[in-house]
């Protein structure tokens, strides 16, 4: 008996989504542990109780006060153990008029962000160096591909919010301007990749606490 073409493609497809089926309903973080490549290593199930699938701290405002007007309250895997594993997270973004959250990648995962309150100017470059930057108002989405630099801006007079998700449970941050200046690289090796002027590098570098 030949079996119709649409049902072997059926079996096909059934037969790989389950080879990457999960095993556990759920990977609760165990935060005493070291994370690894991987995340943490699963909590007891036994000892996993409703509060880890539970997370209120995005409810409360950032503290802006700060050199960058702006504040990120992670709700990732070491915060909010609950999505350990399930390739999901979230934080919020507070930015005080003038605030900005400067060029920075998340190495381990896309975000995609929505504007609550406020407008906020946003932007990525691709890895062919074209620059995507759409100013944002209540309820407009933008995403911001894996990897890629990106940047958010307070575009009014008023304070802005936002909160963004994650396809990651630990997506990773980091920023390039604490990554040239908020430690010890050289500042003659960074005066001869990037052409600027040592003068300026010591500066920015007494700014963000790097040194060399």
């Amino acid at each position: 008996m030949i079996l119709p073409l649409f049902f072997i493609s059926y079996l096909l497809l059934a037969s790989s989504s389950s080879s990457h089926a999960a095993v556990q309903d759920f990977c609760v973080g165990d935060l005493t542990a070291p994370q690894g490549p991987a995340g943490y290593s699963c909590k007891n199930p036994s000892n996993v109780t409703v509060n880890d699938f539970v997370y209120s701290a995005l409810g409360i405002a950032g503290n802006t006060s700060n050199l960058i007007k702006a504040a990120v309250t992670p709700a990732f895997a070491a915060q909010f153990p609950g999505v350990n594993g399930l390739g999901i997270s979230s934080a919020r973004i507070d930015l005080a008029p003038g605030g900005v959250v400067p060029f920075h990648t998340h190495p381990g995962g896309s975000e995609i962000l929505i504007v609550l309150q406020g407008t906020i100017s946003a932007g990525f470059v691709s890895s062919a160096n074209t620059v995507y930057i759409k100013t944002l108002k209540v309820a407009d989405i933008m995403v911001f591909p894996q990897g890629l630099l990106h940047f958010q801006v307070n575009a009014g007079n008023t304070v802005a919010q936002a909160y963004v998700s994650f396809s990651s449970s630990s997506p990773g941050l980091q920023l390039l301007d604490y990554a040239l200046f908020g430690n010890n690289l050289p500042t003659e090796l960074i005066a001869a990749t990037t052409f600027l002027d040592s003068a300026q590098i010591k500066k920015l570098k007494a700014v963000l606490g790097g040194t060399g």
